[in-house]
């Protein structure tokens, strides 16, 4: 199935300029394109289409401990609620933790890398508001939050 997530702003990398009206093709868990939503929409006719307020780029990587919770699982859903799909090995230790990342697709990574829209990337997507807080992240190509 193949959506088109659209947002006021959309940016290739957070430091790079916004494309006003932008949106991101995402057929499967990848990114099919980046454009304009008018010529995306017309490329993509069939494409279900998400509109999102704010701002959308690429999804973080959380740098820092995982944030408090009863369960691994929820650890790793507290920081999807973040904007954030991948993580840092030296944060996610336990084989639980792990496993529990694994299950949501979440990346555990040796070292941060620089987060980017690239077409025929993976499809991990963060929608921001303007104070900088999530409304929505999509993780290869799954919507696994939202902000109501």
């Amino acid at each position: 199935m193949l959506t088109i997530h659209a947002a006021e702003r959309v940016r290739r990398t957070w430091d790079s300029a916004s494309l006003e009206g932008g949106a991101v093709a995402v057929e499967g868990g990848r990114v099919a394109a980046v454009g304009p939503l008018a010529e995306l929409a017309e490329r993509f006719p069939r494409a279900r289409v998400r509109r999102w307020p704010g701002v959308l780029g690429p999804a973080r990587v959380h740098e820092g401990p995982l944030p408090d919770a009863p369960t691994p699982r929820e650890q790793v859903h507290a920081v999807l609620k973040l904007g954030a799909v991948a993580v840092l090995a030296e944060y996610a230790g336990s084989r639980e933790l792990r496993a529990a990342a694994e299950r949501n697709d979440v990346a555990v990574l040796e070292r941060a890398r620089p987060a980017a829209l690239v077409d025929l990337g993976r499809a991990d997507l963060a929608v921001l508001d303007d104070g900088g807080a999530c409304i929505a992240t999509v993780c290869a190509g799954r919507l696994v939050h939202r902000r109501r």
